[in-house]
């Protein structure tokens, strides 16, 4: 037993297998740092002509229980002038500024500060589904977002993906432009 002991001292002992030991503790840390970082994105990002739906593709957005998911027009330098949800049994919305809300087919039904209108960021959020007399239930549901930069509008369309954990990122970014031939191209297989 005695011969035993002083083996595995002398084996602890040795620098090569002190180094082989920080090795593999080292590659196992950063392996395990590498998975967080990649499961927790910070930005997911798109070209203001992708998030237009002018590639052929609609744009998703994704929102989940565990945290709120932000929609920002910063980066494009635009302005949040008017919000639609199809379906807001599911998700709550809040904005980083006034904004013009409009409640029921009324043409004075608007609510808020309809002149000034100013944000550049939506946070949605989902909730537990709520009953809503008159809005059928569905599966899935369209944001629909316009925005002004310069006089001139925009239209968005987001459809809203929902998740029971947590999201793989927590803000979509909308970026001007590039002006490059490839920042929109249409995808040949949506045009049928």
């Amino acid at each position: 037993m005695k011969h035993k002991i002083n083996f595995i001292a002398r084996t602890l002992g040795s620098s090569h297998f002190q180094h082989f030991a920080s090795l593999s503790f080292s590659a196992a840390i950063l392996l395990l740092a590498s998975r967080a970082l990649a499961n927790n994105a910070v930005l997911r990002s798109m070209f203001s002509c992708q998030a237009q739906g002018l590639g052929g593709a609609v744009p998703t957005i994704t929102v989940s229980y565990q945290q709120g998911t932000n929609l920002s027009f910063i980066p494009a330098g635009e302005i949040i002038k008017k919000v639609w949800l199809n379906d807001p049994t599911q998700v709550i919305m809040d904005f980083d500024g006034p904004m013009c809300m409009q409640f029921g087919s009324q043409p004075n039904a608007n609510v808020g500060d309809c002149k000034n209108s100013g944000a550049n960021v939506i946070q949605l959020r989902r909730i537990k589904k709520l009953k809503i007399p008159g809005i059928p239930n569905a599966e899935n549901t369209l944001l629909t977002v316009v925005t002004e930069r310069q006089g001139q509008n925009k239209l968005y369309t987001f459809r809203i993906l929902y998740s029971d954990g947590i999201p793989d990122y927590h803000t979509l970014a909308i970026y001007p432009d590039s002006g490059g031939p490839t920042s929109c191209v249409r995808d040949p297989k949506s045009s049928s």
